[in-house]
């Protein structure tokens, strides 16, 4: 007996070693992979300087987040493993969490809807009929009715806008799980998140109805919201699990958020065309490409009106996920380092 107590001792103890070598072998092969690609890829059309510099930042970066992940490998999948191991009572409290939250009223979760939709009418009466900004978009080369170029726009901004809020308050909200030594609350933020995700579909199948209603026809292109809908989940989630564990310490950061939504959608940018700025102005343009929000929102509309693959702009792509892995490692960290003083705060 004692000598199965002991094997069985040194197999547990064996699975963590296992398990980090091959995610730190895993995560060196992607990270050689994208270096690779990064290194190889050619834009015939762009300026070489510009293109080497591009390239040794992307490289920088890639070496510096797996040096950090393999030295952070436990506490940064920590995460990672509580998430996978409670999916089902994730999917289950997500459910439950978006029941619950439009419970008692007549109107339900179309409440949820009324803003975002009367938002979009308020803005196509303002810019379309009064000032008539179709002229400028088809001067830009955009060729897509004003409410339809601004409602792409809207929709991915109204998730991470709703997203980040719920998800910077999960803890707040569900103090009571918070006291509970047994409660994984790893699992409360997305939690939230799922809850706004359920809204961005709907809101997405009434975008796509009134695309439709204006003359396009359905193509391959459009899977594409797809994959910046799931952009967008991992962005914020990675984001909440930092803000949500800082405000329970400083509260007024929910009201910073709100300011920063608010500078946000002029910044993004969702009202007008980044297009515009031409000439002694075109250097700011990467000021605004650097926002990863920019991203997915510029991606929604390349998916609907000027039909090209989010692969084709290649070192968009390969900035935001290599933003997105560091904000997700950098709230991992966080979280884990005030988890244990939750309780005492709440």
């Amino acid at each position: 007996m004692a000598k199965k107590d002991k094997s069985a001792v040194k197999k547990k103890e064996s699975l963590p070693v296992l398990s980090k070598k091959i995610g730190v072998s895993v995560a060196s092969i992607f990270a050689a992979l994208f270096a690779l690609i990064i290194i190889l890829h050619q834009n015939p059309l762009a300026n070489p300087t510009e293109e080497i510099i591009k390239k040794i930042i992307a490289c920088s970066i890639i070496g510096v987040a797996l040096i950090v992940y393999i030295v952070l490998y436990e506490k940064i999948m920590i995460l990672p493993r509580e998430l996978m191991q409670n999916r089902k009572l994730i999917w289950k409290l997500a459910k439950n969490d978006f029941k619950t939250r439009y419970a008692g009223s007549y109107m339900g979760a179309l409440w949820a809807l009324l803003q975002p939709v009367v938002t979009v009418a308020l803005y196509y009466f303002v810019f379309d009929v009064i000032f008539q900004n179709r002229s400028q978009l088809l001067a830009s080369g955009i060729e897509a009715p004003y409410v339809m170029w601004l409602t792409a726009g809207l929709v991915p901004w109204f998730y991470f806008s709703e997203a980040i809020i719920q998800g910077t308050q999960a803890l707040l909200e569900y103090n009571y799980l918070v006291k509970k030594v047994v409660f994984k609350i790893s699992i409360l933020p997305i939690i939230k998140i799922i809850g706004a995700t359920f809204i961005h579909v709907f809101f997405v199948s009434v975008m796509l109805i009134l695309y439709f209603v204006y003359g396009y026809t359905p193509d391959i292109y459009l899977i594409q919201i797809i994959y910046y809908s799931l952009c967008m989940f991992i962005f914020v989630l990675a984001l909440s699990y930092a803000t949500c564990a800082i405000v329970i310490f400083f509260r007024d950061l929910t009201q910073i958020i709100n300011i920063f939504l608010q500078i946000g959608m002029w910044a993004t940018p969702i009202l007008w065309d980044i297009s515009f700025l031409s000439g002694k102005n075109a250097k700011f343009q990467i000021l605004f490409k650097i926002n990863p929000v920019y991203y997915v929102v510029n991606g929604y509309r390349s998916a609907m009106f000027e039909k090209t693959w989010f692969f084709q702009d290649f070192y968009s792509t390969m900035f935001f996920w290599i933003v997105t892995g560091v904000f997700f490692g950098i709230g991992a960290l966080i979280f884990k380092r005030l988890k244990v003083h939750f309780a005492d705060v709440l």
